[in-house]
């Protein structure tokens, strides 16, 4: 019978989340040795989420980091997936997002696959999340990474349930003046969810089929061939000012586009990124 005492089955309970019998088990078959039965533990996780493959990961949270350098603020934002909102709320899988942010930043992902393969506590990140589906009981995705960096970074996070973390992350990137109206903007693009920044942005190929489509409505609701170029520029013009941040009406004061409000601090608006936890 292997050798291990009832602390050793509480370290390993706290260490892997695993249940008391399954705990008992891995150390009967690692002769007591916790770093073995660790390890037992972990593959037999592995083998679970395997097993849940298919299963949606619809539910989830994001999280946030912003550090400080010499030139300027770098941010990092990740959304982590999970299948249900039980899961979501759970201590460890918050925790487990803490873990993965910080290893992220450490590392400067600026994606998924490279925040997968960064370094945490002496395995990878991939390496934790595997273990923590096989605590949890769910598949767990780490659907997706930001990066940026500027002069200021301005985050917002918003809980679109009270009981929930967050499910919607904000980052906009501005100059030194635009930081006074960031905070605006960030609140503006958790609610509005915004495409690009400027008509710029915008591909030639998205302007060009939004200008197919409003001349074929036109046609079809028997507009003179005469006005067709105006009323097809204007109907483009709608299209930018629903899809384009600067030209979007601030959702705080509606008078004012998103650009205007910026331009009044006399700073510049240089970047956002936009997460919504399944969208």
């Amino acid at each position: 019978m292997a050798s291990y005492t009832i602390q050793d089955i509480k370290d390993l309970r706290a260490l892997t989340g695993a249940g008391m019998t399954d705990v008992k088990k891995a150390l009967d078959e690692a002769d007591g040795d916790q770093q073995k039965a660790v390890e037992l533990i972990r593959k037999r996780g592995l083998a679970k989420a395997a097993k849940r493959e298919g299963n949606a990961t619809s539910e989830g949270l994001v999280a946030v980091k912003v550090e400080d350098g010499a030139a300027g603020q770098t941010a990092t934002l990740i959304e982590l997936n999970a299948e249900t909102d039980f899961v979501v709320k759970n201590e460890k899988f918050v925790s487990l997002a803490e873990q993965i942010l910080e290893a992220a930043t450490a590392a400067g992902a600026a994606d998924a696959d490279a925040a997968l393969a960064a370094p945490a506590g002496g395995e990878t990140v991939a390496d934790l999340i595997a273990a923590a589906a096989g605590t949890l009981g769910e598949k767990i995705v780490l659907r997706r990474v930001a990066r940026v960096e500027g002069p200021k970074v301005t985050t917002y996070l918003h809980r679109t349930a009270k009981d929930l973390p967050p499910s919607i992350g904000v980052l906009v990137v501005t100059d030194e003046a635009g930081e006074a109206a960031a905070k605006d903007v960030a609140q503006h693009i958790a609610a509005m969810a915004p495409s690009y920044l400027t008509r710029e942005d915008v591909p030639a190929e998205v302007v060009e089929k939004e200008r197919e489509i409003a001349r074929e409505v036109s046609i079809a609701e028997g507009k003179p061939e005469a006005a067709l170029p105006k009323i097809v520029e204007g109907r483009l013009n709608g299209f930018f000012k629903d899809a384009v941040l600067v030209d979007q009406p601030l959702a705080k004061d509606t008078k004012v586009t998103v650009g205007k409000h910026v331009e009044a601090t006399g700073g510049k608006l240089l970047g956002f990124v936009r997460f919504r936890v399944g969208n």
